[in-house]
């Protein structure tokens, strides 16, 4: 009776405390704050994860893979499954390189609540990776086995993407590089970074591997077609470092472009970097070393710009092609005397004169008879003091002072005139310049030719930058700047082609004030062929050794590579292609 009363109270009190937790649970499933204690919970199961999308893939005009991703491996361990910490330090040291006594504490964690898995190295190439699983699925096969063998159980293998470059450092400087966070620095990279990387996905997932689950899949980033032609790349490279070495250059730049569609087909600078080892950019560009010196570099280019002053006057009417200038060897503006680059007087010119002997006095006359401001209502409408809205992170805007600005003088029109007092980019140029090799029709240069994004290609069209001058004055100035060099036997020449182009040799501003003695920047911009004008080749030395001339060190480094490109392009002689188009 007392048993049975008990076995009854028993069975009351234990349904009491069932009722109670039951109770309990509901109120934490279902209460008000069951929410919180949802989170609070997974805390310790799960993790939210974002999912990437692979990153967008970059190719050359024809196909040529430039940047693109490779699977590689995360390695890690499941801290409830080891058996022998030594043993999987030893193999991830020995396989991976990572630090041996790191990988062994991180292998010897106790297990727990909050320790179950951790990772023991990370982008680890695929074909280093497959050693270790090969050896951890022998050793879970009972038929492969080895009895006493060291244990690597726990073993994890996660792949993930990584940004690579199979060129390694080929047109280092247009695509820049991405780093391990997935974020692009410098290049097409940075500046196409939310198109490439595309739109990432966040999720639920069980920290435990072993309870890992599929985790969906997200689009890929948009892929890029560039404008940059491979081989084209690659000999401006080469031949770049070879100008740079033979003329004892600090620096070197060449871009090419195509003055009817703004399409850089090359733009090589120095240094170049191994886009593989991003992480050496502190070594390659010290300092303030800009990483491409096309578009981030700003200089006075000197006298390759007297091609706008002439342009400008020609344009407006102030001179013909025939009229003449008597040059004493000295012009005074605002006070400040000019001089010729030899200290020279040429006596009687007309404007084919002026450019051929590059003289500084009939550039400073132009101007002045323009007047400021009509001289930079011209320069205006050719883009300088502004971005080109070329497609590259990193583009400087130069600097361009005119009648508005309180730190411009009346002297400024004489010394721009020639190209000194105004810091333009090689960018910039190549943009003006195709006003004159493209009928006055100037276009903004570009780098992306085309995108494929959703299974889709998109091609990108040309963006004319504005008319700066007529057709009339862009190939009278065309046909005078050819005649200039075949006159003088420019060694700028190639042989069946008819070039057009200007040289440029400019002193380098002194930090203290006035010009370095005997430092330059030598330069030559020139266009072809002539008669129908397919590339426009921007040669840029800082400070060569060998010569200080642009006419000794620039201009025989274009011909060079007008002599490759023109294989490249497929471009045949002057004389054939007249033939193409009959008597």
């Amino acid at each position: 009776m007392n048993g049975g009363w008990r076995l009854s109270m028993l069975g009351v009190g234990l349904a009491a405390s069932a009722a109670v937790i039951l109770g309990m649970a509901g109120y934490l499933m279902f209460g008000p704050k069951a929410e919180d204690f949802r989170d609070q919970s997974a805390d310790y199961s799960v993790d939210r994860l974002e999912i990437l999308p692979p990153r967008g893939q970059v190719y050359d005009r024809w196909g040529s893979l430039l940047a693109g991703n490779v699977t590689v491996y995360e390695v890690g361990v499941n801290l409830y499954e080891v058996r022998d910490p030594q043993a999987i330090a030893q193999a991830v040291n020995g396989v991976t390189g990572a630090d041996y006594y790191t990988v062994l504490q991180r292998a010897s964690i106790p297990p727990g609540p909050d320790a179950v898995y951790v990772t023991l190295a990370n982008y680890v190439p695929a074909e280093k990776a497959q050693l270790l699983i090969d050896y951890v699925e022998e050793q879970r096969n009972p038929e492969t086995a080895v009895a006493g063998a060291p244990s690597l159980a726990g073993l994890t293998f996660k792949e993930h993407l990584m940004r690579a470059y199979p060129e390694r450092d080929l047109a280092s400087n247009v695509l820049g590089f991405v780093n391990r966070e997935g974020l692009g620095y410098f290049g097409i990279e940075q500046y196409y970074q939310d198109r490439l990387s595309g739109e990432g996905k966040t999720v639920t997932v069980s920290i435990d591997p072993n309870q890992a689950a599929a985790l969906p899949e997200v689009p890929p980033g948009a892929s890029l077609i560039l404008t940059i032609d491979r081989e084209i790349q690659l000999m401006v490279e080469d031949l770049l470092d070879q100008g740079v070495e033979f003329y004892g250059a600090k620096a070197g730049t060449v871009v090419i472009m195509d003055p009817r569609t703004g399409d850089i087909l090359a733009m090589a600078s120095t240094p170049r970097l191994d886009l593989n080892e991003y992480w050496t950019y502190v070594d390659v560009y010290p300092g303030e070393t800009p990483f491409n010196r096309a578009v981030s570099k700003a200089y006075e280019p000197g006298s390759v710009f007297k091609v706008f002053t002439v342009a400008a006057a020609l344009d407006s009417g102030t001179v013909t092609p025939n009229s003449s200038y008597t040059d004493i060897g000295v012009y005074n503006v605002g006070g400040h005397s000019i001089f010729n680059w030899n200290n020279g007087a040429w006596g009687r010119q007309n404007i084919t004169g002026c450019l051929q002997h590059s003289l500084n006095v009939c550039m400073a006359w132009l101007a002045d008879t323009m007047q400021p401001d009509l001289f930079y209502e011209y320069l205006n409408r050719f883009g300088f003091g502004r971005a080109t809205g070329l497609d590259l992170a990193g583009e400087a805007t130069g600097r361009l002072k005119d009648p508005n600005d309180s730190d411009w003088y009346r002297s400024d029109l004489g010394t721009n005139s020639f190209g000194q007092g105004i810091a333009v980019t090689p960018v910039q140029m190549l943009m003006a310049v195709s006003a004159i090799a493209n009928d006055g029709i100037m276009v903004v240069p570009r780098l992306a030719l085309g995108m494929v994004d959703g299974g889709r290609q998109y091609t990108f069209g040309v963006q004319p930058a504005g008319q700066p001058i007529q057709a009339e004055t862009a190939n009278t100035l065309t046909n005078i700047l050819a005649l200039s060099l075949e006159t003088e036997a420019s060694d700028a020449l190639v042989p069946g082609y008819r070039i057009a182009g200007k040289t440029g040799t400019a002193q380098i501003p002194s930090p203290n004030g006035g010009y370095l003695p005997y430092v330059t920047n030598a330069s030559f911009v020139g266009w072809g062929p002539v008669d129908d004008p397919q590339f426009i080749v921007y040669v840029w030395l800082e400070e060569p050794s060998a010569s200080i001339w642009a006419s000794e060190t620039a201009a025989p480094l274009f011909a060079r590579i007008v002599e490759r490109l023109v294989v490249l392009l497929n471009l045949p002689p002057d004389s054939v292609r007249a033939g193409f188009n009959g008597p």
